[in-house]
């Protein structure tokens, strides 16, 4: 299983919040790239990067930012945050980044089969939960969808990477849902990648015994709880 350090911009800088609340906001540097390199320095083979302000506005709001990382680190970039239509989605491509992340779109079938026509499986559909239905809007507004429903309606327009999230688990560092997250492994002819909570070697253990193909970790690693050499090595 791969591990995946976060890297989530707000305003230009590399912040952290709490289950996406945009009023608990940790700020942990005001250089993105150089926190990429640090992670790639560590060892990481991927960075997911998450364009906040674009998440909550619809359209990418930190570019430029965005394409310092992926000029700095060897290792690939996978973009979500705004990205919303096939033009934007170019865009961030053109810039280098390796797979792009959708999340409000995903719940537009119609488009959803343009943009795997188009990237195909370049593209990751985020499945954000909160309390068993879908977020979208950076969160800020929950539908009446339910999570597994959308995977597996995804998943047969060809969709082929998801990442999973449970909101209240985000930044809290209790632990990832395995429960919801195995349930989608086991539904989807597809990658599903776990993030959310995971804080712990156990979590790591946890949610790759889930059948997750890789985790994404950002909260545990800027605060110190978790090294990402020790959970690269508890993914093996």
């Amino acid at each position: 299983m791969e591990i995946i350090p976060a890297i989530d911009l707000r305003d230009g800088k590399c912040v952290r919040l709490v289950q996406g609340r945009y009023d608990q906001e940790t700020i942990f540097g005001d250089d993105p790239a150089a926190m990429a390199s640090h992670w790639e320095a560590q060892g990481a083979q991927r960075l997911h990067v998450v364009d906040l302000d674009g998440a909550r506005e619809g359209v990418p709001r930190n570019l430029g930012a965005v394409g310092e990382i992926v000029r700095a680190v060897r290792a690939p970039v996978e973009l979500g945050g705004g990205l919303r239509d096939l033009k934007t989605i170019e865009r961030a491509l053109e810039l280098g980044v390796d797979r792009v992340v959708v999340g409000t779109a995903a719940l537009d079938r119609a488009r959803v089969q343009q943009l795997v026509e188009a990237v195909g499986e370049r593209l990751v559909a985020g499945i954000d939960a909160r309390e068993g239905r879908v977020a979208v809007r950076g969160w800020q507004e929950t539908t009446e969808v339910e999570p597994l429903a959308l995977a597996r309606e995804l998943a047969a327009l060809g969709v082929r990477w998801f990442v999973f999230t449970d909101i209240l688990r985000d930044g809290m560092l209790h632990g990832p849902n395995t429960a919801a997250l195995r349930r989608i492994v086991e539904s989807v002819d597809a990658s599903v990648i776990a993030s959310g909570g995971i804080a712990t070697i156990e979590h790591v253990r946890a949610v790759r015994e889930a059948g997750a193909a890789a985790a994404i970790i950002g909260t545990a690693l800027y605060a110190g709880r978790l090294t990402l050499r020790a959970a690269m090595e508890a993914a093996c």
